[in-house]
């Protein structure tokens, strides 16, 4: 909390605000100062995240931290913020073009319940670039990409949100006189919050649709979506679930098996480097891991690396496994010293490298195979 309570979060210095004639980006930027204020917050507790477009404008106007980035990804920028650092109030300012754009980031963000305070400026168009239609667009608007009207149906952005699991989700319109408490409300959610605050574009929606205020109201009744606060759950942000798992991990010992302590000896000298070649079904990947495992009990160092198609139970299987007195940095191998072929489908998949294979190699084979092209000892 503040040690003194500020008049106002919004910097002054940089006002006037650069927005259209009745925009009402102002409305809700001054909803957010004094919800801010009503909170007694410190303006280094508060960070606020915005992207490209006429939103993308606001950060400059608060004496808070700031984070501006690129269109569409302000809610993931916020959410590496908030992972980063949770004590800090993270505050999304978006409009509905970039929650288009980025609405793959909007809805695993609402999933996740992550920590975050997404207010969205839905004016209806993408009005920095001229007025074309977004997803909020109303069915049948005139817009500088729809000029004989919008067929794509609207995106319902809190219904969206609601739907995916967010902890608090709520509709809202830029005139409400309680939209700093609603705000306020929303930051006190521990969780995921939105607030779809719609408003007017005066430079082009409004002119171009004979939409004011009335009639934003009126679309709102016939799409029948409320006002006020749709969804308020209980369910734990992501940031103290997180936590949680830590908590508990930290306080568990390790699973029995993940750690292999030396049991045996060994008198291997130099590394070594071993092939097993078959097919799905025939546990090769398994007999890799069983003498990875072995040398590792042996006090040796290993690398393993298993080959095999996406498909189950069919084609070729490989394992691939190195075994050393030192430290082994890589995985794979190119030059193999010892191999062992059990079915037609390995013996295909690793031709490249038993021809190679050099004298000193030695090749394991069953004997349905066939010839083998190698110089090595078969």
């Amino acid at each position: 909390m503040a040690d003194k309570i500020l008049d106002t979060f919004i910097a002054e210095e940089n006002l006037p605000y650069a927005f259209c004639p009745g925009c009402s980006h102002g409305k809700i930027l001054e909803a957010l100062s004094d919800s801010l204020k009503q909170q007694g917050l410190d303006p280094s507790e508060v960070v606020i995240v915005t992207d490209i477009g006429c939103v993308g404008l606001s950060d400059k106007y608060f004496v808070t931290h700031a984070f501006h980035g690129l269109h569409g990804r302000a809610i993931t920028y916020a959410s590496g913020i908030k992972m980063q650092n949770p004590d800090l109030k993270v505050v999304v300012l978006i409009g509905d073009g970039g929650c288009g754009i980025g609405g793959h980031h909007l809805l695993n963000a609402a999933r996740l319940n992550t920590d975050i305070n997404v207010l969205v400026f839905n004016n209806f168009n993408f009005g920095m670039t001229g007025g074309q239609h977004s997803v909020t667009t109303p069915l049948d608007s005139i817009t500088a990409t729809t000029t004989l009207g919008s067929t794509d149906a609207p995106m319902d952005i809190a219904g969206t949100a609601q739907v995916n699991g967010g902890g608090f989700i709520a509709r809202a319109t830029a005139f409400d006189k309680d939209l700093p408490e609603l705000i306020q409300k929303a930051m006190n959610h521990d969780g995921f919050s939105l607030i779809d605050t719609w408003e007017l574009c005066t430079a082009y929606f409004v002119p171009r649709n004979d939409f004011g205020r009335k009639e934003m109201m009126e679309y709102m009744d016939s799409m029948q979506m409320t006002s006020g606060v749709l969804q308020e759950t209980d369910r734990p942000s992501f940031q103290t679930s997180y936590k949680n798992i830590q908590k508990q991990a930290s306080e568990q010992s390790p699973m029995s098996g993940l750690v292999l302590d030396t049991k045996f000896s060994s008198n291997l000298e130099k590394p070594i480097r071993i092939i097993l070649a078959g097919a799905a079904g025939q546990k090769v990947v398994s007999a890799g891991n069983l003498l990875a495992s072995a040398a590792t009990l042996s006090g040796l160092w290993t690398s393993r690396r298993a080959d095999f198609p996406i498909t189950i139970q069919t084609g070729f299987s490989v394992a691939e496994i190195v075994i050393s007195p030192e430290p082994v940095d890589y995985s794979g191998i190119v030059k193999p010293d010892i191999v062992a072929i059990i079915a037609q489908e390995g013996k295909a998949k690793i031709s490249r490298l038993t021809n190679a294979m050099e004298s000193t190699g030695t090749i394991y084979h069953s004997e349905d195979l066939g010839d083998i092209d190698s110089e090595a000892n078969i």
